[in-house]
This record gives C-alpha cells, sequence and structure tokens, in this order.
C-alpha cells in the first residue's frame, strides 16, 4: 500500500503577526498592476482631496507683536532662532521672544527713524543706524539682562545713515546713505569711501540699501535712488553699475548661490540677476510678478529656494527662485503699508513689519501643521505631497491650488494691470506689424527693464586713511 503525500496549508506567523499591540496590522498586498487597473483613478481622487484639504487648514497667520509706532527694520539674530530685533520710525528699538511672543527688551535707541538693523556674526551685538547720522552698537547679553544703558560703541557719520550690512567673518561692515562706507569697528573713521557719483552731487548718489554676499563675503551690492545696482568688491576695488528703469527699494542674495541677487523694484516687480552676466544682455534670469504696487522689502529662506516680498499693496508673497509668481499671498485686513519682512532661520517662519504698528508672524507654508507629528502622520502628508506633485498639471487640481482669495483693492488692480499690460502688448505687436521691415525688433520683457552697464573700474574709489583732515585712530 502506497502512502499518499498530503499538501498541508503552512503559515509563518512572524510574517503576520505584529510584535506588539502598539504596531499596526500587516497587510498583505500584491503589487502587480495586473490587479490594479484603476490605481491612476484612486491616485486622482486623492490628489483632489489633498488640495482640497490643503485650502481647509491653510492657515498662516500667527500671531502679531505690537509697537507703538510703524515697524521700519527687521533682524534675527544669526544662531538663536526665537531672537529677533524690530525698530520703528520713531526711533524704538526692541528686542523679542517670539517662541513667547514676548518683548524682552526696549530702548530709544535714536532720534529719528531707524533705517536698519544688523546682527554680529557672533550674535553676541547688533548694530543700527537711524536719522540722527550715528551708528550704535549694541549688546545683547546686557539686552537680555534688561539693561537700558547707552550703546556699548557709537560711531558719528555727516550724513544720514540708511543702510548697514556686516561682513560675514571680519570685524567689518559697510553703510550707505550719500556715500558708501567701509568701516573697521576697531576705529572711529571709515576706511573706505565708495564715492561713485559721477555728477560729483552727492545727492544724486543718495544710496536706498546695501548687502553683503553671503558666500562670496569681499562682494557687496547697493541700490541708490537714481536706479542703479551697483556692485562692488573689497579685493580688487571695482566698481560695476546696472542702470535700471525703475527705482531698486531692496536687494537680497540668494544664501546658496552667490551669483544669484533679488532687487525690490519700484514697478510692482522683483528682478533676479546673476552677477557673472552682467555685460551681457542675459543679466536678468527671472521676473517676479504679482504685486499690485511697489516692492519695498524682499528676503530669502534660508534653503535658497524660496523668497519672500513686502510690498505698498497691504501684502506679502512668497516666490520659488525658479517660477515668475508667487505660490502664496498673505494678506490681512487691518494690515497697512509692509515696510519690511523677514525669514526665520528654521525656514518655518515670516516676519512682516507694516505702518499700522504691528510685526505679523506667517507660517511659511500655510497649511503645515505646527507641533510634533507621528511618524504615520508624517509619512501621509508626505504621500499626499506627492500625489500633488504627479497630478498637479491636471486642470481640476492646478485651479484649485492655484486659486487665492484677493482683497477687492489687489482684485481690481491686478485687473486694471492686466488690461493695461494686453493693450502695450497689442501696440508692440502692431508697431512691429506696420513697421519698415527690420526698423523695430522685438525687445523681451528682460531686456526692457535695464537701460545698460557702467563699468567705473576705480572710479570714485577713495582711501580714507590718505585723506586730508581724516584720521583712523
Amino acid at each position: 500500500m502506497s502512502i499518499k503525500s498530503i499538501n498541508v496549508l503552512s503559515r509563518n506567523p512572524d510574517h503576520y503577526m505584529r510584535e506588539t499591540k502598539h504596531d499596526i496590522h500587516k497587510v498583505q498586498r500584491n503589487y502587480d498592476p495586473n490587479l490594479h487597473p484603476f490605481e491612476a483613478s484612486r491616485e486622482y481622487k486623492l490628489a483632489l482631496n489633498s488640495v482640497k484639504l490643503e485650502k481647509v487648514f491653510a492657515k498662516p497667520f500667527v500671531g502679531s507683536l505690537t509697537h507703538t509706532e510703524g515697524v521700519s527694520a527687521l533682524c534675527r539674530h544669526p544662531s538663536r532662532l526665537s531672537c529677533v530685533f524690530t525698530g520703528t520710525v520713531e526711533g524704538e528699538l526692541r528686542l523679542w521672544d517670539i517662541s513667547h511672543k514676548k518683548c524682552e527688551w526696549t530702548v530709544q535707541a535714536h532720534s529719528g527713524q531707524i533705517w536698519s538693523i544688523v546682527a554680529a556674526p557672533d550674535g553676541n551685538s547688533f548694530f543700527t543706524v537711524g536719522n540722527d547720522k550715528t551708528i550704535k552698537k549694541w549688546s545683547l547679553d546686557k539686552a537680555k539682562e534688561g539693561d537700558h544703558d547707552l550703546p556699548i560703541d557709537t560711531w558719528l557719520s555727516d550724513t544720514i545713515v540708511t543702510g548697514i550690512s556686516h561682513h560675514r567673518h571680519r570685524n567689518e561692515f559697510i553703510t550707505c546713505g550719500e556715500r558708501v562706507l567701509l568701516w573697521d569697528a576697531s576705529n572711529k573713521a571709515p576706511k573706505f569711501s565708495y564715492d561713485w557719483s559721477t555728477s560729483g552731487d552727492r545727492n544724486d548718489a543718495s544710496v536706498a540699501s546695501i548687502k553683503f554676499n553671503p558666500v562670496e563675503t569681499d562682494l557687496f551690492a547697493s541700490s541708490d535712488y537714481a536706479n542703479n545696482i551697483v556692485l562692488y568688491d573689497t579685493r580688487a576695488k571695482e566698481v560695476k553699475k546696472l542702470k535700471m528703469t525703475l527705482r531698486i527699494n531692496a536687494l537680497a542674495w540668494n544664501p546658496m548661490e552667490a551669483f544669484i541677487l533679488t532687487a525690490a523694484s519700484e514697478d510692482y516687480n522683483a528682478y533676479s540677476y546673476d552677477i557673472r552676466k552682467l555685460n551681457t544682455p542675459d543679466q536678468v534670469v527671472n521676473i517676479h510678478k504679482g504685486h499690485t504696487a511697489a516692492v519695498l522689502d524682499v528676503d530669502y529662506s534660508p534653503t535658497g529656494r524660496e523668497f519672500c516680498t513686502a510690498s505698498y499693496d497691504k501684502s506679502i508673497r512668497i516666490f520659488k527662485t525658479e517660477e515668475a509668481h508667487s505660490r502664496d499671498v498673505y494678506h490681512t485686513k487691518r494690515m497697512f503699508k509692509v515696510s519690511c519682512v523677514l525669514w526665520s532661520g528654521d525656514n518655518k517662519f515670516i516676519l512682516s513689519g507694516s505702518s499700522d504698528h504691528n510685526v505679523r508672524l506667517w507660517k511659511s507654508k500655510s497649511n503645515e501643521k505646527m507641533g510634533i507629528m507621528r511618524a504615520r502622520e508624517r509619512s501621509a502628508i508626505n504621500y499626499a505631497e506627492e500625489l500633488k506633485r504627479k497630478y498637479g498639471h491636471f486642470p481640476a487640481i492646478r485651479r484649485i491650488a492655484r486659486h487665492r482669495h484677493l482683497p477687492k483693492h489687489i482684485y481690481n488692480a491686478k485687473n486694471e494691470q492686466q488690461i493695461m499690460r494686453e493693450s502695450r502688448a497689442r501696440k508692440d505687436a502692431n508697431r512691429l506689424k506696420y513697421s519698415t521691415p527690420g526698423k523695430k525688433v522685438h525687445i523681451p520683457a528682460r531686456r526692457k527693464v535695464v537701460v545698460g552697464l557702467q563699468d567705473d573700474g576705480v572710479v570714485g574709489f577713495q582711501d580714507m586713511d590718505n585723506m586730508p583732515g581724516t584720521s583712523t585712530n
């Protein structure tokens, strides 16, 4: 008699049992695409739901820091994420702990408006400039202790100083006003003067803003009231001047790409420049549109992939560096003209200072959840983001993702400007069509805003050590 073989179902419990009761249940899946013919349809439905939920949870406003006057300057600490300095139009200087929304220190720093604040690289001190023609250095430790004594150091200027920027490594800083001055913090007199006014009248060369490059630390740029962007090099003492059609109000360097400079302009746009191509017609790499009034300030995120702008149209916008239109716009009913904007060091928050006596704190991503998240929650969020990226080009999803509720004055101004742009485009097209062949040529929008480049070499450079009546001691 032969023995028959019997097939027995044998399963290893380790393949389907949980190790503890806190683990999730294991689910057996077959990833063969032939068994899932409606996978794309299900993913599209999940992507559509995700982009709708993004709008539901989009609550960017976090809180406000109240002042007694309009806010004119913002500065973050180089290493302490919760430490922020603010300055007002009446010369009041404040130190804030934004994690608790608490003012830790207040002092009357200047007799007029505080134009700019900058922190030293070590974070132990910070500098302010104001309408009283002084540059003041303050101690952070004394501010933390609530000490209201005088500043630890003061420099006097013969003209109003409208901007200041500190070197990334050296104990040097630059100021701007009627002249661009390079200072050594150990001396009371400026080290160098960059006076590049070709007319000889200092009033024609008043500088609005100035910024050191955080990567190529010997480079810095300035913008003036004559519609110029000027690039300096402290090593070669060279000057390159780029003439624009309208005034540039503020500058910001990309912290990850040393050659990208972004400018806030009076013509309602922000412009990104490649300083390597200043001698070519392609110096403007992107035009960032969306505002309906003058752009007053700009600041980059620590990642260098995004930047935010502040505008006279009572709103702030967030742009991706490679895109022409903003990915988000923030506004409130009570927010007035936004004069300054700042991105936090952890890339999580944006601060905006406006003339309605408030500094507002926003989330950099409007729908981002604040606080601790479990691993499964983080995984679900990442999956939803990937679905939105994968199906973002579909019309229904793209329409929901791009839609923004705008205040009435911005909405009406946007429509009016669209009509004006279309009218100018028709006029240019008709001129090109009915003119003599070869007489009229099409000029791209990126080239229309640039008048030209002036390379001055070392013209106007002065060594303050050798100037008559100037001492460095």
